[in-house]
């Protein structure tokens, strides 16, 4: 009679579809099923770098460019408030079986619509209507997530992402947005500055305000969908404001910040990468600690200048 085997588990194989499709596609361990929620996947030593650490134009400097609109025209809780809100818009893809970045999308629209119609009502502003459905909506989602626990998608994968898993795909719609807001950005800038220090005089000159609020909005919201399956919900904020408010630390023209925050994004992504490599750290993290870094250097650097010039009269 031979002795009883020991039950081994089989590691999954990594997922090979879209990044958030492919975050966690297993579910909780049953018994006698051989799957098992997989973790973030972290940057091996000695692997070969990803797309991050290519050079020239890049789909990473799409947070640092948008980013800039965020700081400009004071949108950062907007921003945050729509990461964590279409949280229910994953939950309600995958249980119809839909792509989890196009619900993530449709939710976001829905969320914009919401904002502005609670933002109208007096006494009530966009930083209520914002604060108001980062909690309701992610509270939603966790709580559908919980009634299916089947469902492919997980709050830790949602909150973390992996940028390591970036597929082909997911580079072609964050390049496409990237192309998109440059276009928009070359059209439309003088406009958008116009209205955005000084919004009195852009009215005054017989141009509407609501299109060009729109347009940010839409920029804002396509940015934050394409970056959160990188690196989730909860880093996602810090990729995005982080270049764009030390670029405007560093910086003495509004036109200046759309470049230097792209280039300091680039830094922030290629560093963390780097760094995760060397430390066998989750990437998302490491990239969202390179990007509040640089912040911190150049509020540094901000404040030995105005030492200087103080010292200096």
């Amino acid at each position: 009679m031979r002795p009883a085997q020991r039950r081994r588990w089989r590691v999954p194989p990594p997922p090979t579809g879209s990044v958030a499709d492919g975050l966690l596609r297993t579910g909780p361990a049953r018994r006698g099923d051989d799957r098992r929620p997989q973790r973030a996947r972290r940057y091996p030593r000695g692997a070969a770098p990803p797309h991050l650490l290519r050079p020239g134009p890049h789909p990473r400097d799409l947070p640092g460019l948008v980013g800039t609109l965020v700081v400009l025209r004071r949108r950062t809780f907007f921003a945050q408030a729509l990461t964590h809100a279409t949280f229910p818009g994953a939950i309600g893809a995958a249980m119809l079986g839909w792509s989890i970045p196009l619900g993530a999308a449709i939710a976001s629209v829905v969320i914009v619509g919401i904002m502005t119609l609670i933002g109208r009502v007096k006494r009530q502003g966009s930083q209520v209507a914002s604060g108001i459905l980062l909690t309701a909506g992610f509270a939603l989602g966790v709580t559908l997530q919980a009634l299916n626990p089947s469902l492919p998608v997980h709050v830790d994968s949602y909150l973390v992402g992996s940028i390591l898993t970036v597929t082909t795909g997911d580079l072609v719609l964050a390049t496409s947005v990237l192309g998109l807001a440059v276009l928009v950005l070359a059209v439309f800038g003088k406009q958008i500055l116009f209205s955005t220090f000084d919004v009195t005089g852009y009215r005054a000159a017989g141009y509407r305000e609501w299109p060009i609020e729109v347009l940010t909005l839409a920029l804002i919201t396509a940015t934050v969908v394409t970056a959160m399956p990188a690196v989730g919900a909860i880093l996602a904020i810090a990729l995005i404001a982080a270049p764009a408010a030390a670029a405007r630390l560093v910086t003495r023209s509004a036109s200046h910040i759309f470049v230097v925050a792209p280039v300091l994004g680039a830094v922030s992504g290629v560093s963390g990468v780097l760094l995760s490599r060397s430390l066998d750290v989750a990437a998302g993290p490491a990239i969202a600690l390179c990007a509040a870094a640089l912040f911190v250097v150049a509020l540094l650097v901000r404040s030995l200048e105005r030492m200087w010039l103080r010292l200096k009269t």
